[in-house]
């Protein structure tokens, strides 16, 4: 069984014609010399120049290479040529809904898109799952769209690393993360440069290139110090979280810079009751790597196997469709119980799917 446990969909025309006829004051098509493929609010999406500067519109697929994402009927037959059974898919327009300004439109616009994307996903004979957005700054709206979106099937929700003026450990979140909880709904920390979710540490590089280096990890490295130092994961003891795109090597290296700072200086952080690599070993948090990523041999034996996920991010440049999986399965440093569950296991526990 081979899960991709991050692959993206494309907003299907039928969907993004509703959004433009139904929001004409929020979102259009960019006119010919504007930046990005959409303006939303007034902003292009993606935007490719300036600080935290993100992919242009136009290079942002492996379209080049033969991949076919604009129909359900490619995306399978793009994963077949893969050897992929399942796929987990988070969005592409979207992805930048947890950062739109105007709190009731992008509740409105979270609601089509995971009612749409349910849909998408239920006539793909259980191949394809798909990962809820909400408005996360209204943390009461994000509630009732999360329950609407496991009821029809959704597997996880999406969530950024950081909110504009909130990190996720602020307490104002401790409803979202109690109906996740109750709901056993993980949530999936994913963002991306250029569409215009709160930048750390790439807002230094108008260089897409230097943006893409540092932005994943930055944001994943932050995410992980609220949930861990912040007391989240003490607070919330089923709840499940997965940082997508930042790749696993970095992990290690960072939950063990986390338990030292808990052994020598831990009253600074009385809400983190335990050494923050014992989040990652209950089965608290997961991680996705690539599959010729050097350090998955070394951060299965240093902090378990049972927490890193295989993640193509097809059909994005990065990715390496139509190559993705091959690395992985031919790879001589893993044996084969810790391939089967990157491949796959791994992705079933954390999303809850069935073989």
């Amino acid at each position: 069984m081979v899960i991709d446990s991050d692959a993206h969909v494309i907003e299907g025309r039928e969907l993004m014609v509703e959004v433009m006829a139904r929001f004409p004051d929020k979102v259009r098509l960019s006119r010919p010399g504007e930046d990005g493929h959409l303006f939303i609010e007034g902003r292009p999406y993606p935007k490719s120049t300036g600080p935290g500067a993100g992919c242009r519109a136009d290079r942002g697929l492996s379209a080049d290479r033969g991949a076919d994402p604009f129909t359900m009927a490619g995306v399978l037959r793009d994963a077949d040529r893969e050897g992929i059974d399942q796929l987990v898919l988070f969005p592409s327009v979207a992805l930048g809904l947890p950062g739109f300004e105007d709190a009731a439109f992008a509740a409105e616009f979270a609601g089509l898109y995971n009612a749409w994307l349910a849909g998408y996903c239920a006539a793909s004979g259980g191949r394809l799952h798909g990962v809820a957005v909400v408005p996360i700054e209204d943390v009461g709206a994000s509630i009732l769209l999360m329950r609407t979106a496991k009821k029809a099937g959704l597997v996880a929700t999406m969530v950024p690393a950081v909110l504009r003026a909130r990190n996720l450990d602020h307490p104002d979140l401790t409803p979202l993360f109690a109906a996740a909880e109750e709901l056993e709904m993980p949530l999936a920390v994913h963002g991306a440069p250029g569409i215009h979710l709160p930048p750390l540490g790439a807002e230094r590089f108008d260089n897409y290139l230097q943006v893409h280096v540092v932005s994943f990890p930055f944001d994943m490295m932050v995410a992980t110090t609220s949930l861990a130092l912040g007391g989240v994961f003490e607070r919330h003891p089923r709840l499940r979280v997965g940082l997508f795109e930042a790749g696993v090597g970095w992990v290690p290296y960072f939950v063990h810079r986390l338990d030292e700072h808990i052994e020598k200086r831990g009253e600074l952080a009385p809400q983190c009751k335990r050494r923050p690599r014992e989040y990652v070993e209950r089965g608290q948090l997961y991680v996705s790597c690539e599959a010729d990523e050097p350090a998955v041999r070394f951060a299965a034996d240093t902090l378990g196997s049972h927490w890193i996920l295989f993640a193509s991010d097809y059909p994005h440049w990065d990715g390496d469709f139509p190559n993705a999986t091959r690395p992985l399965r031919e790879r001589l440093d893993l044996d084969s119980g810790l391939r089967a569950r990157v491949l796959g296991l791994n992705a079933q526990a954390f999303f809850g799917l069935h073989a």
